[in-house]
């Protein structure tokens, strides 16, 4: 049998060490020798002696944040040893190296897969309070690898001046920046954001760090069935 989708490029990608690295841009793998966090739904396929328990109300209650959301949270821990595929509708997958000092914002929507060493934390970005919904994000620290996704190839922005983005388009971001919630109408944007005058929203960094933006926008859907209009929620507890 012959054809080109049997080519090296496709072929799994063996190594020796376990832990996570990219079978290719749009597919994580796990060599998995102990336990891992990854999204509820994101596993493609697994090989070996591999336990999937999804973490509800009984645990991980930093995410939990029931009086937010009516629902749980998408995260389930993989135990055993094996190889575990992840994905999330083909989106591109990052990995990102976390060492002790590092802290680091993500958009839950945003979070594929992370090694139990690291510590997070979901937190109201300032400057939110005036949306009738907040706007929260978790905050990893400590040492270990997680992998990130985005909805096509992304720009690295440092933050040398100030610099705003529709909250649906950031993924990451130094968690040490002054961050700030806007309508888009104070900044003149009209229903350039969000499509409607007065519902639009924009953050805003200053400070010194970075902020990753993806070249499009997380649906923003909410566990309860409201919308959430910075889009970070609504990814994170679904």
């Amino acid at each position: 049998m012959r054809s080109e989708l049997f080519s090296a490029a496709n072929l799994e990608r063996e190594s020796a060490q376990p832990g996570m690295r990219l079978q290719n841009a749009k597919m994580l793998k796990v060599e998995l020798n102990g336990e891992m966090l990854a999204r509820v739904g994101s596993m493609v396929a697994y090989q070996g002696q591999v336990q999937f328990q999804a973490l509800g109300s009984g645990g991980l209650g930093n995410f939990l944040k029931q009086k937010l959301t009516g629902e749980g949270v998408p995260l389930m821990k993989l135990t055993g040893r094996g190889d575990v595929f992840l994905a999330d509708f083909a989106k591109d997958v990052h990995i990102i190296d976390l060492e002790p000092g590092d802290a680091l914002s993500i958009n839950g929507s945003s979070v594929l897969a992370f090694d139990p060493t690291l510590q997070y934390d979901i937190k109201m970005v300032g400057g939110a309070g005036m949306a009738s919904t907040g706007l929260f994000n978790c905050v990893f620290t400590g040492q270990g690898r997680i992998a990130v996704t985005t909805r096509g190839t992304p720009v690295v922005l440092a933050v040398d001046a100030p610099t705003y983005v529709d909250p649906q388009a950031a993924v990451c971001w130094s968690a040490g920046l002054q961050t700030g919630y806007h309508r888009a109408d104070q900044l003149g944007l009209g229903t350039l954001l969000g499509r409607t005058t007065g519902e639009a929203y924009t953050m805003s960094f200053a400070g010194q760090g970075f902020v990753v933006v993806q070249p499009s926008e997380e649906p923003p859907i909410m566990g309860s069935g409201q919308q959430d209009q910075g889009g970070v929620l609504g990814g994170l507890f679904r």
